[in-house]
């Protein structure tokens, strides 16, 4: 049976495979189904399948598609809200300089400001001239889920982890929308003994799972970066004795 909703999920404990990504990390599907989705973090309401919304994720998806961390591109959203730039006729008239500082100076977003603000700018234009600003309209002209992701790989500086992002959490409202999951997502699943094709890929309670697996996977890479610098001042030392 495909689950669709967390109610349908057996509390069967997942079976790591040997090795499954670190010592004593569970995971607990249940815990996973729970998950907060990144767009509801940030309180933006895909439910509704407003165009002001679905914009309010696309911008946030171009902030987390850069390298930095989750918590940066969050903070630089903040900014954008506080400034009441969540439309991109208005963040074209706020100019590059603005988006530079104050934007991301707030956000900490430094190390690709000018970069990342020329790519915004870029792409409302993108989509105020093709689509009259409107993403829902890029989504009823796409013919299916493939030229969906086309179309937006047509944007400056998106990529496919960009557009699986933005894609992602919206499987559910979104009918052409149905991205496949990243290869993290994969890893860490297969590792802790997940079965993804148990669950509905288009369903809320796949999103919630897919998010979970997603910030386990970065945890997960944060550990070995710390293992790995602990191990390396251990031998420098032992070097040094």
């Amino acid at each position: 049976m495909v689950a669709t909703d967390a109610r349908s999920i057996q509390h069967v404990p997942a079976r790591p495979e040997k090795g499954c990504a670190a010592p004593n990390m569970e995971v607990d599907i249940k815990n996973l189904a729970k998950t907060v989705l990144y767009s509801e973090e940030l309180e933006i309401n895909l439910r509704v399948k407003d165009d002001k919304e679905v914009f309010k994720w696309f911008l946030a998806s171009l902030l987390f598609g850069a390298r930095i961390t989750e918590t940066i591109a969050k903070n630089t959203y903040r900014a954008f809200e506080r400034h009441g730039l969540l439309d991109p006729k208005k963040i074209l008239s706020s100019g590059w300089d603005f988006l530079v500082n104050p934007i991301m100076s707030q956000g900490g977003y430094v190390r690709y400001d000018g970069r990342k603000s020329t790519q915004i700018l870029t792409d409302c234009e993108w989509l105020l001239e093709h689509y009259d600003g409107s993403l829902t309209q890029l989504h009823r002209l796409a013919k299916d889920s493939k030229e969906l992701e086309s179309k937006l790989l047509e944007f400056y500086g998106v990529g496919e982890i960009t557009a699986n992002i933005f894609l992602r959490e919206l499987r559910p409202y979104w009918k052409k929308a149905d991205p496949e999951p990243l290869p993290l997502v994969k890893t860490v699943a297969k590792r802790c003994g997940i079965d993804l094709g148990r669950y509905d890929r288009k369903s809320l309670l796949f999103c919630r799972i897919e998010a979970g697996l997603i910030r386990s996977g970065h945890r997960l890479r944060g550990l070995g970066k710390t293992h790995g610098e602990m191990s390396r001042k251990r031998k420098n030392r032992s070097a040094k004795e």
